[in-house]
């Protein structure tokens, strides 16, 4: 009986969480080497329930990761890549995400970033800021939009370069980029407010 009643709550958990399953759509994933203006696809990984979440594979690049210098004949090159959030019927507001950066740099070498959210609805800006990347590590930023949204546009521009020229030491690598996006906590309360009264209801049949 407990079992049944464990497995009974688990699925109607997974009910509720998928009621809040968002609409992401991946619009552009890319990069550019020079020189050649060699082409490479980024392939991405989106999870939508209960929450957004984005993740380029640079490092998996297609033909090509997202690398200049060492090992290479580029001595620089891009990622761009935009993608949109859109609600579910049920679903809250946004009000940032973690901003996760892993890059491998060596020498002289520097990685550029910029990265703006802009909601659908007006076109207004809710966040917009650039930063530069020089030594090797993953990097978390904690984001705040201006304003809570749940119909977004976002777009981020890397730009990798050497000093050098290739090959050498100098290695500019963009290994990953994610972001986790996080609800207003009014959503949140709603969610684990349903889930308590699914829990309460499967106890008191147990009864």
């Amino acid at each position: 009986m407990m079992r049944r009643t464990l497995y009974a709550v688990a699925m109607s958990a997974a009910l509720v969480a998928g009621a809040h399953a968002w609409t992401v759509t991946i619009i552009n994933s890319s990069g550019v080497l020079n020189p050649g203006a060699v082409t490479t696809n980024v392939p991405v990984v989106v999870l939508n329930n209960p929450l957004p979440q984005v993740t380029f594979l640079t490092a998996a690049g297609v033909p090509n990761p997202i690398l200049v210098g060492d090992g290479t004949s580029f001595t620089n090159g891009t990622f761009s890549a935009t993608y949109s959030i859109a609600p579910s019927p049920g679903d809250g507001n946004l009000t940032g995400f973690n901003f996760v950066i892993a890059a491998f740099i060596q020498g002289n070498a520097q990685i550029i970033w910029q990265k703006k959210v802009v909601r659908n609805s007006d076109n207004a800006i809710l966040y917009d800021d650039a930063g530069t990347i020089s030594s090797s590590g993953s990097f978390v930023f904690s984001v705040s939009l201006s304003e809570p949204a749940n119909n977004v546009t976002v777009y981020e521009n890397f730009v990798l370069y050497i000093t050098g020229s290739a090959p050498g030491t100098d290695t500019a690598s963009l290994l990953l980029v994610e972001q986790d996006w996080v609800p207003e906590p009014a959503s949140l309360i709603a969610l684990g407010a349903g889930l308590a009264g699914l829990v309460g209801l499967r106890r008191r049949r147990v009864r």
